[in-house]
C-alpha cells in the first residue's frame, strides 16, 4: 500500500499506510550524518498516532541531548580525516591546510584519543590527552596548538550534528613553567654589526634583497613575492600583498607534493605599505635597468615580474637566501642568527629612532601590539642605558 504523507499543525510530518485495514502512522527525525556526510534519520511507528507523536518527540529530545548517536563507529581520527579533506578543504590556506594534516598525523592518528569514538568522547578524555602530552615533553605553545586545531575540529562536529557537545573546549592545559621563548628567539644586530654585515655583503648576489630587507622589515616570504607593480618609485614605498612560501599539497590519499606557493600575506594586518630608503631605492632603479637588460639577452627567462629570480625567472628559492646569510656570518665571524634577525634588526633600528611603537606596529604588520611590545623589551643596552640616564638627569634636576 502506497504510503501517505500529511503535515498536522505542531505534530510536523507524519507518513501514514493501510495495514489490516487501519491507518498506520510513521514519524522520521533526523539526528545527524554517518562518517561518509549523509543523514541519518530514525523512525518511531505504531497504529496510535498520539503514540507516535510522543515517541517522536522523545526521539527528538534524546537526540538534541546527546543521548542517540548519529554514528556509533566513527572515531575522532575519522572524523578529523573527514572534516578536514572533505569539509575544510576549500577554506583553508595551502599552507594551514599542511599545519591540519600535521596535528592530524602526529598527534592524532594513533592515539588512544584518536581511536576514541567520538561519541563517547568526554572532557576528561581530552583532559588526560593533553596532561599526558605536557608529562612527555610537549612545549606549551604546542599544546596550545594541538587544543586550538582540536577544538576547531569537535566544533566542526558538532556543526554537522556528529555530537552535541564539543567537550575539548572543557578541557584546560596543564600549566607549566614557560621558557622566556621571546628572549630566546629575539635576535639582531647591533648597529655596528650591521653596518660591518652590509660592508661584508658589498658584490653579494643577494646584496640588494638584504639591504632592502634591512631597510623594510619584510618577512622573508614577503620579499621574495615582491613583483615591480609593488614598487612605487614616485612615492618611496613597497606594497606588501602576498607571500611566497614552500608548501606540501596533500590529496585525500595523503600523497604529498611540495610546491612553492604565492599566498595572501599572513594577517589582514599584513597588508601594508612600507617606506624605502632612498638610497635602497636608487639602487631598485639600476637593478630593474639590469635586469630589463638581462631580459632582452636571454630568450630561456620568463617574466613574472618578481624583484628577486633565478636566471628562468622564476622565484628564489626561500632556503637560498638564509643560507646565503648564514654564510656570510660564518667568513666575518660573527655569531650565528637567524635570518629573521634582520627583521629584528629593523624594528630596532625603529625604536632607536623613536618611532612610536603604533607606527612600528603598523610597518611590521603586526596584528596585535603585543607582539610588537614583546620586541621593544630586548631593543639594544644603548637604548635602556639612554633611557636610564634621562632619569638620572631628571633626578639631578630635582635635587
Amino acid at each position: 500500500m502506497a504510503k501517505k504523507r500529511s503535515k498536522l499543525n505542531g505534530e510536523g510530518t507524519l507518513y501514514t499506510e493501510q495495514r489490516n485495514n487501519k491507518p498506520y502512522y510513521r514519524a522520521m527525525v533526523t539526528i545527524g550524518r554517518d562518517k561518509t556526510g549523509r543523514l541519518v534519520r530514525k523512525s518511531v511507528a505504531g497504529y496510535n498516532k498520539d503514540e507516535v507523536l510522543r515517541k517522536k518527540q522523545e526521539l527528538e529530545y534524546k537526540s538534541n541531548v546527546g543521548l542517540i548517536t548519529v554514528d556509533d563507529k566513527i572515531t575522532l581520527q575519522d572524523w578529523f580525516e573527514l572534516w578536514l579533506f572533505e569539509f575544510r578543504v576549500n577554506d583553508l590556506k595551502p599552507s594551514s591546510f599542511e599545519r591540519y594534516e600535521g596535528i592530524l598525523r602526529n598527534y592524532v592518528e594513533g592515539t588512544k584519543l584518536g581511536k576514541t569514538k567520538l561519541s563517547e568522547l568526554r572532557a576528561v578524555d581530552f583532559q588526560r590527552y593533553f596532561n599526558d602530552l605536557s608529562a612527555n615533553g610537549t612545549s606549551p605553545s604546542t599544546l596550545a596548538t594541538v587544543k586550538k586545531f582540536l577544538t576547531c575540529c569537535m566544533n566542526g562536529a558538532v556543526e554537522h550534528e556528529y555530537v552535541v557537545k564539543n567537550y575539548c573546549s572543557a578541557a584546560k592545559l596543564p600549566k607549566q613553567e614557560k621558557r622566556d621563548k621571546e628572549e630566546e628567539d629575539i635576535d639582531f644586530f647591533t648597529r655596528e654589526e650591521q653596518e660591518a654585515f652590509l660592508k661584508a655583503i658589498k658584490g653579494h648576489k643577494f646584496e640588494l634583497a638584504f639591504k632592502l630587507n634591512l631597510g623594510t622589515g619584510l618577512r622573508l616570504g614577503e620579499l621574495i613575492a615582491l613583483k615591480w607593480t609593488d614598487i612605487d618609485f614616485i612615492n618611496g614605498t613597497l606594497s606588501v600583498n602576498k607571500a611566497l612560501k614552500i608548501v606540501a599539497l596533500i590529496d585525500k590519499d595523503r600523497k604529498r607534493t611540495t610546491t612553492l606557493l604565492e599566498q595572501s600575506p599572513k594577517t589582514e594586518s599584513s597588508y601594508r605599505t612600507v617606506p624605502v630608503p632612498s638610497n635602497i631605492m636608487k639602487d631598485l632603479k639600476v637593478h630593474l635597468k639590469d635586469q630589463d637588460k638581462f631580459k632582452k639577452d636571454n630568450d630561456t627567462f620568463i617574466d613574472n615580474d618578481y624583484l628577486f629570480c633565478e636566471k628562468n625567472g622564476q622565484p628564489i628559492d626561500p632556503k637560498k637566501l638564509p643560507r646565503n646569510f648564514k654564510s656570510v656570518l660564518s667568513k666575518m665571524g660573527m655569531r650565528d642568527m637567524k635570518y629573521h634577525s634582520i627583521r629584528h634588526s629593523y624594528t630596532t633600528r625603529l625604536f632607536e629612532a623613536n618611532i612610536p611603537v603604533k607606527t612600528v606596529q603598523k610597518l611590521l604588520g603586526h596584528k596585535d601590539i603585543a607582539t610588537t611590545m614583546n620586541i621593544y623589551t630586548h631593543v639594544t643596552d644603548d637604548i635602556k642605558t639612554e633611557a636610564a640616564e634621562s632619569i638620572n638627569k631628571l633626578f639631578d634636576s630635582m635635587m
